[in-house]
């Protein structure tokens, strides 16, 4: 039996297993588009290398898949790393590996996709902001005690605003409250936030000001970490009250707020003090300020007592009848001691009288005797100085005479 076998036609043109596999590789090499692109995935699957770090990364929606390399070199420079099961989005080339038949993805830089991008957005400006002091607690202001307006900054159509409402009428009456209606979710909330709290600051009647909304998905809460809010809320002029009602980590409007409460109603507790609570500390007050004015008061006429038995114990009245005969004894003392140089003296003021008496010209004039003067007052003591026809005075005891010398005599005759 004959075999037949149909004859073959082999062109000359045929390429070897290497020359299609450079073709291929420089066709995907050399192309602009894919020197250079973004390429995003769920990794599969990931390994490490002495070389490197490798990992597949797949469509989560079609049956494809892609070999991807990141090179020891670049491992300090990823933003985060490929972890099974995470969406991320990568930066590379593609290239081909002629031993094996197969392109892959030479990765530069891994992204987080997804919630991991928000989440790395969000680090990164909170670090930013951080790195400000924008978070600090020295920056953090008292609120007042007992505020006279309060603003809000809410939807209306959000039950935070009721919730507020509510609160502040139930723990303060009397309060004035003033509303800023902003949009607190989608895209157009960040300028809408910020509008709201420039006309609070604006008004100047508020004391303290609430950014609140209700609970929501996370995708609902990001406009509290915008950049735009979180700034608008740190140079806000009065203290601010964040009340964002959601139970996940704090948004960067809780860390640069004056205070953080995580519902609006508990946001609505710390803006206000109870009234019931006010009462009732008062009560307190007044309990205290009796109780420490009678104890005064105990305490004082206990020490009047002491002070009143004291006073008897010390028989004063004894004591000053004493002390008045012991001043009687020095005052008799007293006069008996000055008594006997007074008689002295008065005896020898006495004596000096007398004495003076004795030495009294008009004494001598009375005794019969008589002063001749001279024309120039002084006394004719002598005879030698006078001379016949000059004129003398002579004083009696009583009146005196103009004379003149006749003759001048040896001897009285």
């Amino acid at each position: 039996m004959t075999s037949y076998l149909p004859s073959l036609l082999v062109p000359d043109t045929a390429l070897s297993v290497a020359g299609l596999t450079a073709y291929i590789k420089e066709l995907l090499e050399q192309d602009d588009h894919l020197r250079q692109i973004w390429v995003s995935g769920e990794v599969s699957s990931a390994s490490r290398h002495r070389s490197g770090l490798f990992f597949t990364l797949q469509d989560p929606d079609e049956p494809a898949a892609i070999s991807c390399v990141v090179w020891n070199s670049q491992m300090d420079r990823l933003a985060c790393l490929p972890i099974q099961g995470e969406q991320i989005i990568v930066l590379g080339r593609v290239n081909v590996h002629p031993q094996r038949g197969q392109y892959q993805l030479q990765v530069w830089q891994v992204l987080p996709a997804g919630e991991g991008l928000r989440a790395l957005r969000y680090r990164q400006l909170r670090q930013r902001l951080e790195a400000e002091g924008l978070f600090d607690p020295e920056r953090k202001r008292p609120l007042p005690r007992h505020p006279s307006t309060v603003a809000v900054v809410t939807s209306p159509q959000a039950a935070a605003w009721g919730d507020i409402q509510r609160t502040l009428r139930r723990r303060y009456p009397g309060l004035h409250v003033l509303f800023s209606p902003a949009l607190v979710q989608g895209d157009q909330a960040p300028e809408a936030i910020v509008r709201a709290i420039q006309r609070v600051e604006q008004d100047g009647r508020s004391d303290v000001l609430i950014l609140s909304r209700g609970g929501g998905a996370i995708e609902d809460m990001a406009c509290f970490n915008d950049e735009r809010v979180v700034r608008a809320v740190a140079t806000c002029s009065i203290p601010v009250i964040s009340g964002i009602g959601h139970q996940r980590d704090e948004s960067l409007t809780d860390l640069v707020a004056d205070v953080c409460a995580h519902t609006p109603t508990a946001a609505a507790e710390q803006a206000v003090p109870a009234f019931a609570d006010l009462y009732t500390e008062h009560q307190d007050r007044l309990s205290l300020l009796q109780s420490a004015v009678c104890e005064q008061l105990r305490w004082r006429q206990s020490a009047l007592g002491r002070l009143r038995d004291r006073l008897f114990r010390l028989q004063l009245d004894r004591k000053l009848q004493q002390e008045q005969q012991t001043l009687a004894w020095l005052r008799q003392r007293l006069i008996q001691a000055s008594r006997a140089p007074f008689l002295q003296a008065q005896q020898h003021c006495q004596l000096l009288r007398q004495t003076l008496d004795t030495l009294d010209p008009k004494a001598i004039l009375k005794r019969g005797y008589a002063v001749v003067r001279q024309a120039d007052g002084a006394i004719a003591r002598s005879t030698t100085s006078l001379q016949p026809g000059q004129e003398l005075w002579i004083s009696l005891h009583e009146g005196g005479l103009k004379v003149q010398i006749t003759e001048i005599l040896d001897t009285l005759g």
